[in-house]
């Protein structure tokens, strides 16, 4: 990895950076939500700018840590401790599966994203070992995440690092998902002394 890299907390005006990274890591999952969190005439890219810009709740700039090369963004990971509470989601069949893939008392990876010219420099992975900080920092005992099984790549980074299956539940197909089939994987990693 290069040494120009350098992990920081995400402050708000990293809001656009990380709704773009969120929209285009989430295989169309996050255009789905945002679409629908949308105010009139608001494209989702807008509606999930507005929702990362805000202070409150897990899905907030105040939930990410960044990773900054060549004087910008290059990369995301947004994680919070995940509640005993499955999230509500109403009766959204689309979200039913990652509600259903809930671990309470983990830190949850929510995403993890690399613009694509950052990419197989590691840095995914030092945002990975910088979640484990945070949830030992946090007293949690482990880290979890979901994964579209469909995404090789991604799954065999986690298995690789030490990730375990824990569960899975099917994709429920939608026209804004880019991964409409296979299933969606709970991968859970104990958090090392």
């Amino acid at each position: 990895m290069g040494s120009d890299v350098r992990l920081r907390d995400a402050v708000r005006e990293d809001a656009p950076a990380l709704a773009r990274l969120f929209l285009a890591s989430s295989h169309g999952l996050s255009e789905h939500v945002w679409r629908q969190a949308a105010l009139p005439g608001e494209t989702p890219l807008l509606s999930g700018i507005r929702r990362y810009a805000r202070d409150g709740g897990p899905f907030t700039w105040r939930c990410c840590l960044v990773a900054e090369s060549e004087g910008r963004v290059a990369a995301m990971l947004h994680a919070f401790p995940m509640e005993a509470a499955a999230p509500d989601i109403g009766d959204d069949p689309v979200l039913r599966p990652y509600a259903e893939l809930h671990d309470p008392g983990s830190l949850r990876v929510s995403d993890l994203a690399v613009f694509p010219e950052f990419r197989g420099r590691g840095i995914g992975t030092l945002l990975l070992a910088a979640a484990q900080e945070k949830a030992r920092a946090l007293g949690l005992a482990r880290l979890s995440l979901t994964c579209f099984e469909r995404n090789e790549g991604a799954l065999r980074l986690y298995l690789r690092l030490g990730y375990r299956e824990m569960a899975r539940r099917p994709v429920v197909p939608h026209p804004c998902l880019a991964i409409a089939d296979g299933d969606v994987v709970l991968l859970g990693k104990p958090v090392t002394s």
